[in-house]
Parts: structure tokens; C-alpha cells; sequence
């Protein structure tokens, strides 16, 4: 993964503390060094004029790189005992110390430099310019160079860290089958690997033809977000463009886009608002999570596709099959939402209900070998032709079963049970209540609702009013009455199904 930021931060001064009783010792100290520069960063002075005020400092700032000492302050030891606080109680290995004394009797050198951890120890008389620029120099250049190995070492610390939350949430996201769950994961996994609180993950539509913000999908959003009609500024499709084009991710203000193509040929673009800097640690590990990601993504693209094929393929022989007997138009498709719907609002898992949804359609698919003569019959069958319409879930089931594949396996049942009736008057087993499987029961009470509320060639269509009185009084006997009550309380939902698939 490539990256680019709209801006590059400049460097900070380097923070000196001058720990001093005598304000002159401040004074000239900041004038001889008033021009002093290493790697292009100038000084940042903080004064202290006692050893307690040193302390208060240096617990203020953390990233002082250099202190100048003095020894005696208040106290003969003073600066001793902050050079001691600061090494033993508080920790702090990086910050060089150079002690500068005026009576080098108190403090011998080499005592001070072996008990105190100094790094160095100036007369005040011996500090003229050229050796005090030179001090500096050598103090800030070794303070440097061990906050660069430092920060190697951290860095490597938390991308060890970060990998493994990589390998966590790649696990997680992985276990995910379906396009909708797999985006949701990815997104809360990214969110807590980079620690933010919104994301958005939308994918290229691939289609020709289009342009701005109908170039992309959502596919999933954490956080508060506007309406998708709004969330796709000018700026925003602009970025998204750039990115696309250019095929690099981009951060613009505080707004980071990552670009992740994958070989279906429809890149995946990653938003995260609320971005002023991505650190370069949260890049790496946003780059390995990525790589695995893109493969994950092209396999579930894949088995997106092969499922809705499959299932385009069961819906248009449930159509098939619907419209050789004269059903109405749109009655598989409106049937496999409306069972959907009781399914999830009885509870199902999602997986399982899609599975019902992709399985219902073939509920009929036993009368293909019903015979013209029987299935298209304006009149009333007799017994001996009724006796053949009887046989249309058996040969329903023949045709479907043996297949280890989920859809097949549960449209087999549907095939097989949906004439069964609660009270077990119905057909071909004479099952009866938790006997009849939960997807033949789910499926029937969708099919009554269906057929009642659509004209067909032997009735009009009933009004909605009677349509639910008439499923309250076969409630109990021909169909599965706590799904009676779940098609009343969602009748709702089921009329926004019928508005979406009409006649």
C-alpha cells in the first residue's frame, strides 16, 4: 500500500533545560546559543532556578534532550539529587544531563559522572562559546541517536503488538460468509486496530456509464455518518477519484482514503473521518491487514457472485414452474422476502434465514411433471385428478433431494412439506404442528398471505382487512399459529415487499 499525506509536519526544537540559581548563567547561556541549530531545529529554552523547579520541569516535559546542571543551589547537593531523582525514581535514561558547577570541589568529576549517571561535567569558567556550542552539539547528537534506537525498539514492540491484533482481527473478519457481514467485520476490526471511532468502507460499482458519486457503493459504515446522498461531497469524490487514478491512499485534512485493489477489478476504498495524521506504524499495520484482506475480499466476491447465480437460477425456475400453472407475476420472489421476513423476526440466524429465502422458490417445483390436463383445469378436479395434483411435493422432493448443498437440501424440505397443515389434515405425510419442518410452516404462511392478496385467474384480490381475518381463523389448523402472529405484527414490512415486486 502506497501513501501519501497532504503535509509533512516540520520537526520540533530541541527542549533545553538550564537549571541554574544565577539568572546571568540563564541570560548569557541563551545568547551564546541564540543561532545554534542540529539537523535543522533550533533551541527551545526552559529556565529553572532551583533544584525543586527543576524537578516540576522535567515531570512537566518529557522530552527534554538536555539539561545543564548546576550542582549548588539551595542546597550544596542540589543538583545532585535532581540528577539522582531523575535516573532513579523517575526512570529516565534519555535525557543528558551535563553538570555545571562553579566549585568543582562539592562535586568531584569523577564521583558525580559514576554515581549520578552524568554525561558530562563543565566548569562554568572553561565554558566559552566554542566549547559550549560544541557541549551541545555532542550532548543533543548523543540524545538523538538514542531516542532513534529507542523509537526502533518501541516500533518494532507495537508492530509485534499490532500484528497480532492484525492476526486476530483477520481471523474474525475471515470466519465471515456473506458480503454485508464480511464489510461490518472489516470496519470494526479497523476501527480498533487504529483506534478511531468512524469508518466507512465503499466499493468502485464497476459499471460504465456512471461518474461522482454514483461511481461507489456503501457497503458498510460505524460511526455518524450522514445519509449515503450526503456523504459523498464534491471534495469526498474527489479524494475517492485521486485515489482510484493514482491508485494510492491518501490523506487529506482528516479525512485518510485507503485504496485496496483487488483482481475482481472492483477496488475497495477504505474512509476514516476524523484523521489529522496516520502514523507510521498504523500505515504498516493497515498495509499487512490489507494484503490479507484484498484475498479474502476477492473469495467472498467470488462466492457472492456463485450464490447469486445460484439463486437467480432457483428463482427463474421458480418462475418457470409458477407461470406454467398461471401464478401471478412476482409470487416466488415475493414469497422467499415475506418467509425471509417471519424467519428474522422470529429469531433465525440471518445465514439460515437467507438460506429459506434462496430455498423458497422451488416450493412448487414438483409440478413440472403435473400434467397440463390436471395443473391448468379452469374447474374443479375430481378425485382421480386431485389424487395426481397430490403428488406434486413428492415429485418435488425426488427431484431436489440427495444434493448436500444448504439451499437444495432446504428447498427439498419446503418441496416436500409445504401442503402439510398444522392440525395434520394436509398432504402427502399428514404431518402435524412441530412435526411439519420450520421452513415448510414459515413458507406456507407466506404462500397463503401471497396468494390471497394477489389476484389469480379464479379469484380477485382480497382486501388486507380480510386477508387477516381469514389467516386468524386458519390459525391453529391449517397454518402454524405463531407465524400467523408474526405475519400480522410485520404486515407492514410485507406490504413494502409487495410494493417492490408488483404484478
Amino acid at each position: 500500500m502506497s501513501f501519501l499525506s497532504s503535509s509533512t509536519k516540520p520537526l520540533p526544537p530541541w527542549k533545553v533545560l538550564l537549571v541554574d540559581d544565577e539568572p546571568d548563567i540563564h541570560d548569557v547561556t541563551k545568547l551564546t546559543l541564540s543561532r545554534f541549530r542540529m539537523d535543522g531545529r533550533p533551541l527551545l529554552f526552559l529556565d529553572a532556578y532551583s533544584g525543586a523547579e527543576a524537578k516540576t520541569m522535567l515531570a512537566s516535559h518529557q522530552d527534554i534532550a538536555l539539561v545543564f546542571l548546576d550542582v549548588v543551589m539551595e542546597k550544596e547537593d542540589s543538583g545532585l539529587e535532581v540528577a539522582r531523582w531523575l535516573r532513579q525514581e523517575q526512570g529516565n535514561q534519555f535525557t543528558r544531563i551535563v553538570l555545571r558547577t562553579g566549585q568543582p570541589g562539592q562535586a568531584p568529576e569523577e564521583n558525580v559522572i559514576v554515581d549520578y549517571d552524568i554525561n558530562d561535567y563543565k566548569e562554568k569558567t572553561e565554558l566559552d562559546r566554542k566549547k559550549l556550542f560544541t557541549t551541545t552539539f555532542a550532548a543533543l547528537r548523543a540524545y538523538r541517536d538514542i531516542m532513534d534506537v529507542e523509537k526502533a525498539r518501541r516500533f518494532q514492540a507495537t508492530y509485534r503488538e499490532g500484528l497480532e491484533r492484525v492476526i486476530e482481527a483477520s481471523a474474525h473478519i475471515f470466519k465471515q460468509r456473506n458480503l454485508h457481514d464480511f464489510a461490518n467485520g472489516l470496519l470494526q476490526q479497523v476501527v480498533a486496530l487504529l483506534r478511531l471511532e468512524q469508518s466507512l468502507l465503499v466499493r468502485l460499482r464497476g459499471a460504465s456509464g456512471i461518474s461522482g458519486a454514483d461511481s461507489y457503493e456503501v457497503l458498510a459504515k460505524i460511526g455518524e455518518f450522514d445519509d449515503d446522498s450526503q456523504i459523498f461531497t464534491d471534495e469526498l469524490v474527489q479524494q475517492l477519484h485521486e485515489a482510484c487514478a493514482n491508485r494510492i491512499s491518501l490523506l487529506n485534512g482528516d479525512t485518510y482514503v485507503g485504496y485496496f485493489p483487488n483482481s475482481s477489478g472492483k477496488a475497495s476504498l477504505l474512509i476514516l473521518r476524523g484523521v489529522h495524521d496516520v502514523a507510521e506504524i498504523d500505515a504498516k499495520l493497515l498495509e499487512v491487514f490489507s494484503s490479507g484482506v484484498a484475498i479474502a475480499f476477492d473469495n467472498i466476491l467470488l462466492n457472492q457472485e456463485i450464490t447469486d447465480t445460484q439463486s437467480e437460477m432457483i428463482l427463474r425456475l421458480g418462475d418457470v414452474v409458477e407461470s406454467r400453472s398461471h401464478e401471478a407475476s412476482n409470487h416466488v420472489q415475493r414469497m422467499a422476502e415475506v418467509s425471509y421476513l417471519l424467519a428474522v423476526a422470529s429469531g433465525m440466524p440471518r445465514d439460515e434465514a437467507n438460506i429459506l429465502r434462496q430455498a423458497a422458490p422451488m416450493h412448487d417445483i414438483g409440478k413440472i411433471a403435473t400434467p397440463d390436463a390436471v395443473l391448468l383445469k379452469p374447474g374443479k378436479l375430481d378425485v382421480a385428478e386431485w389424487e395426481i395434483m397430490k403428488q406434486h411435493p413428492d415429485v418435488g422432493a425426488s427431484i431436489l433431494e440427495g444434493s448436500q448443498r444448504p439451499i437444495l437440501k432446504a428447498a427439498a424440505i419446503i418441496a416436500h412439506q409445504h401442503h402439510e397443515k398444522y392440525d395434520g389434515s394436509g398432504y402427502p405425510q399428514g404431518l402435524s404442528g412441530e412435526n411439519i419442518h420450520v421452513y415448510a410452516r414459515i413458507v406456507a404462511v407466506a404462500d397463503v398471505f401471497d396468494a390471497l392478496m394477489h389476484a389469480r385467474c379464479y379469484k380477485p384480490a382480497w382486501e388486507l382487512d380480510a386477508v387477516l381475518t381469514h389467516l386468524q381463523s386458519i390459525s391453529g389448523s391449517h397454518l402454524d399459529p405463531r407465524y400467523v402472529d408474526l405475519m400480522i405484527a410485520n404486515v407492514d414490512e410485507a406490504l413494502m415487499v409487495n410494493a417492490r415486486f408488483p404484478d
